[in-house]
């Protein structure tokens, strides 16, 4: 063949082979060596190292969450100036062992209401008069506390509301600025969780397994000390949302509490540990609940409250890895592709961006057109 390389146009039916030319091109052969370097490292180092892609995994984990709320506080003035105990199935809704759970801090108390007529609060526009044409019997009160009996009355010396039949007295809606159960800040709150890895068939407390009953009444997390202590303190908790517990528990707030799980399976299981973490994501959280109870004449009286306090939504995430033969396949497949790209791109360099493109062009593509009869296939071979 010539030293120019006869070049050839392909037709759209002919059919191309490769054919391999060994180019003393340096520029193109640093591309080529960089471009392998680059790609054997990032299998290396981040594929398998890094994001660990000879491993499969499970990242949709069953779980189960037990709470415990522990603590006692005391309030004054509640009802004829008597002092009132509270305890855990007072100041915890609703009741213990759900993974969303309520931590009173404060309240308003409406006490001894009975069904009756009275006037109705004037912090309730609706509520306010000048004459009974005003109040339009059998209506109720837009966010009241009864239905008006066509009455205007007064409430105090200055104003006058429409009467209304309800829980009389109307609710009480002065708040103090200093939380009633301020004890709260130090109870503790217990957090017990399992996780499951249906994938691996393999299960994770974040409990110590200790026949010790006095443990997780003593203990507190700590992640280097006790990291099977999932017990903290409330105070704690608000601190590490990046919240004032003194500001906060007077309206209260909702904390998402979040457990998550990384697990290497092929590292021994007593290093797959669960993380913590709390973060605030709204303030103004209240409820309200009765408490109903009958005097000696069978006459039903409640006390109404209105409770602030904290939220606590407690999730879970996770995921498992363990070696895989199918993920390591994929990840060194993926990873042989990537150095056949290399190999494609040197040859648009060489080909279409080099300065003597046009010679390597054709010596790379040549036309071979097969002999016509066997003396044709002879001086061939002479040649």
């Amino acid at each position: 063949m010539d030293a120019g390389c006869a070049q050839a146009q392909p037709a759209l039916l002919d059919y191309k082979t490769e054919k391999y030319l060994l180019t003393k091109n340096r520029k193109v052969g640093v591309i080529y060596r960089f471009l392998h370097l680059a790609i054997l490292c990032y299998i290396i180092g981040w594929v398998f190292l890094a994001k660990k892609g000879y491993q499969d995994t499970d990242s949709d984990p069953h779980f189960s969450i037990i709470t415990k709320l522990k603590g006692v506080s005391i309030t004054k003035n509640f009802r004829n100036s008597q002092e009132k105990i509270w305890d855990v199935a007072d100041f915890v809704k609703p009741s213990q062992g759900e993974n969303v759970l309520f931590l009173v801090t404060n309240f308003i108390a409406t006490t001894g209401q009975v069904q009756r007529t009275c006037a109705e609060n004037p912090v309730n526009s609706d509520a306010r008069c000048s004459e009974n044409l005003d109040c339009v019997a059998g209506e109720p009160v837009v966010n009241g506390n009864g239905i008006k009996t066509g009455k205007c009355v007064m409430f105090n010396h200055t104003q006058s509301t429409c009467e209304i039949y309800g829980w009389c007295p109307v609710e009480n809606e002065s708040l103090l600025r200093k939380p009633r159960l301020n004890e709260a800040e130090n109870f503790t709150l217990f957090i017990k969780n399992v996780v499951h890895f249906s994938k691996f068939n393999f299960s994770r407390a974040n409990t110590l397994d200790t026949s010790d009953e006095t443990y997780f009444k003593n203990c507190r997390y700590n992640p280097v000390s006790s990291p099977y202590c999932p017990v903290f303190q409330i105070q704690e908790i608000i601190t590490q949302a990046g919240q004032s517990f003194e500001e906060l528990s007077v309206m209260g707030g909702v904390v998402a509490a979040r457990i998550e799980w990384k697990c290497d399976l092929d590292r021994p299981a007593a290093e797959c540990l669960p993380q913590y973490s709390f973060r605030l994501q709204d303030t103004k959280n209240n409820f309200r609940t009765a408490t109903y109870y009958w005097d000696q004449e069978r006459k039903e009286y409640r006390d109404l409250f209105k409770l602030y306090g904290f939220r606590f939504d407690i999730s879970v995430t996770g995921e498992a890895r363990k070696f895989g033969v199918v993920p390591t396949a994929v990840s060194l497949g993926t990873g042989c592709a990537f150095l056949g790209a290399a190999t494609f791109l040197c040859d648009l360099i060489l080909l279409y961006l080099d300065k003597k493109a046009s010679f390597y062009r054709s010596c790379k593509y040549e036309e071979v057109k097969p002999p016509k009869n066997q003396q044709t296939i002879q001086e061939t071979r002479n040649e």
